[in-house]
């Protein structure tokens, strides 16, 4: 048993810190991670031909839970492979190699967004669009730092001139009560426009629905934006105050964001190679739906 483990049995209420989740969720999720690993091998068990009998091979050193740890410890406090190794008593490559496995089986097991559910789970997506047709959905954009591309096409095309480097850009939709993922893009190089991801995403969403989102919006009819000035003339009193209540509504998905980057692999300069970044980031919104209870496991 790791120190980690040991600590956390001890002291229950330090989980999120340490990890992300409170105690019981994630009693829970390693329970279900661990029954989705044990399926695995009885599903590649009936496609091959065994040579060496069942059981036989290296043992591994770290049991599951540990390496589910491992995992999010990595994605909750981003310290080096290195490190990672020596706090588990494993070798660098190895704490590499446990934490991309688990995060298939994380990006399996937790839906990063209601979208992503239901085209999952088979479930009708037309009564889920008519549901939330009833609701006003608050979109945004946000940035990440990333490692500057090699190639000069590269770097033009993920040099974001707002943040002043080179980023990926995800965009969320949530729940105007802030309490759900509908929908994430993750990944989108940092100098695409926040309406530009809006509008090749928008296809794929119900015409009818309505949403409310910042200037960067602004001419984009099913989205309801704030008053902009303009270089000849500014905004009234009243439109001032219209803003302001549009900002107290849209402040949610703010908050949502300030969750996801509570795990750090999400907020800070991205190390990995740039194909991870999708699943990592959205594995990461898995856990936060899971953390705020938009996921029920079965």
């Amino acid at each position: 048993m790791s120190q980690l483990r040991e600590y956390i049995e001890k002291h229950p209420s330090e989980s999120q810190r340490l990890v992300g989740l409170d105690y019981e969720r994630l009693i829970e999720l390693i329970r279900q991670a661990e029954s989705l690993h044990n399926q695995k091998p009885k599903a590649i068990e009936q496609k091959k031909t065994r040579i060496i009998k069942a059981g036989g091979g290296r043992q591994a050193k770290l049991n599951l839970t540990d390496q589910i740890l491992l995992t999010l410890v990595y994605l909750h406090h981003l310290p080096t492979f290195q490190m990672l190794g020596v706090q588990f008593g494993i070798s660098e490559s190895a704490a590499n190699y446990i934490f991309h496995y688990w995060l298939e089986i994380l990006r399996e097991l937790l839906p990063a967004s209601l979208v992503e559910q239901v085209k999952k789970n088979g479930s009708e997506w037309a009564w889920i669009e008519e549901i939330l047709s009833q609701f006003e959905l608050i979109v945004d954009s946000c940035e990440q730092p990333r490692e500057r591309p090699t190639e000069y096409q590269e770097q033009k095309k993920y040099y974001s001139g707002k943040k002043k480097n080179h980023t990926f850009k995800n965009q969320f939709i949530v729940m105007p009560t802030g309490k759900e993922i509908v929908d994430v893009v993750v990944g989108k190089p940092g100098a695409t426009s926040d309406i530009k991801i809006w509008r090749e995403r928008a296809r794929e969403l119900s015409d009818n629905q309505k949403f409310q989102g910042d200037k960067a919006y602004v001419g984009e009819p099913a989205i309801d934006t704030p008053h902009k000035k303009t270089r000849s003339k500014g905004i009234t009193v009243e439109q001032k105050q219209d803003n302001q209540k549009k900002a107290r509504t849209r402040v949610v998905v703010e908050h949502l964001i300030r969750l996801v980057k509570t795990f750090r692999i999400s907020a800070e300069r991205f190390r990995l190679k740039s194909t991870t970044y999708e699943p990592v980031i959205l594995a990461v919104c898995g856990l936060i739906r899971w953390r705020i209870g938009a996921i029920v496991l079965a």
